[in-house]
């Protein structure tokens, strides 16, 4: 009896079909990179060999986290997120701002909310973030506090921590008084007059923020000089030696997490 021609197979649908490979394992060998990327490679590893930065970014990313982790983790970073926006917008207004009390700090405020390309914008984030940063520094803090990760090993960490939400309401309110129009000046002298109140150091603060026995020219420079220089130099270098410790030390289990015992361990007891 003649053998009947066997029927290919029907066509498998689309859904079922094998995904096509990727580049380079179509054959089991990894292409070979072009051009562009021999140029970066070349550059890293050039850049490696000399300071052998790829120890500390291993160091710094691959490294555990404990179970349960969520996103209130994540107040940390957006807060530094935050400082980072203040810090950028911020370097734009002071290409246009004047610390000038006769009249030029608050001209120069109008002519970037009113003149300069986005500067509305701009100014507005910076105005906004600030607050923004001081809710996220506080919930940051509640998180840290509730979660019980300021005790040992970490009690350095969180007394950075508080010295940089002092840091931070430090910042707001020397910020606050730039503008320099009747809202700002009457605001600061009512914050400067407060901080005289305070005991021993009190009335010595006040002289200090104000320049002299009033208020002038020298506290808006004064002023323009502790928000723009000295407080943003400090946040830095502690928010560098925080991720630091944070890094080094790990970050706290959630309270309500359990820990699981390895059966090693419960045979050892045995």
């Amino acid at each position: 009896m003649p053998r009947l021609p066997r029927l290919p197979a029907p066509p498998l649908p689309p859904p079922l079909q094998e995904p096509p490979p990727r580049p380079g394992e179509g054959d089991g060998r990894v292409a070979a990179p072009g051009p562009a990327a021999e140029a970066g490679i070349s550059v890293v590893d050039w850049v490696d060999e000399r300071t052998s930065l790829s120890g500390a970014a291993r160091w710094i990313m691959f490294r555990k986290v404990p179970k349960g982790t969520n996103w209130f983790y994540t107040l940390g970073s957006a807060t530094l997120f935050a400082f980072l926006s203040q810090a950028v917008t911020g370097v734009f207004l002071a290409m246009y701002y004047r610390p000038d009390a006769a009249g030029g700090a608050y001209e120069s405020i109008r002519y970037v909310t009113n003149d300069v390309f986005l500067g509305q914008f701009v100014r507005g984030m910076h105005k906004w973030g600030s607050s923004v940063m001081v809710v996220l520094v506080f919930l940051h803090m509640g998180r840290t506090f509730l979660w019980g990760a300021y005790k040992y090993p970490r009690e350095l960490n969180w007394v950075i921590g508080v010295v940089l939400l002092i840091l931070t309401l430090i910042m707001g309110f020397t910020g606050y008084l730039l503008p320099f129009d009747q809202r700002a000046y009457w605001a600061t002298i009512v914050g400067v007059n407060i901080n005289g109140t305070g005991p021993l150091l009190g009335p010595y603060l006040s002289d200090f923020l104000r320049g002299g026995g009033e208020f002038g020219a020298t506290t808006l420079s004064r002023f323009y000089a502790i928000h723009m220089l000295i407080v943003p130099g400090l946040i830095a270098a502690l928010i560098l030696a925080h991720l630091y410790l944070v890094t080094k030390l790990g970050t706290t289990a959630p309270p309500w997490s359990k820990v699981e015992r390895r059966p090693e361990l419960n045979e050892a007891e045995v």
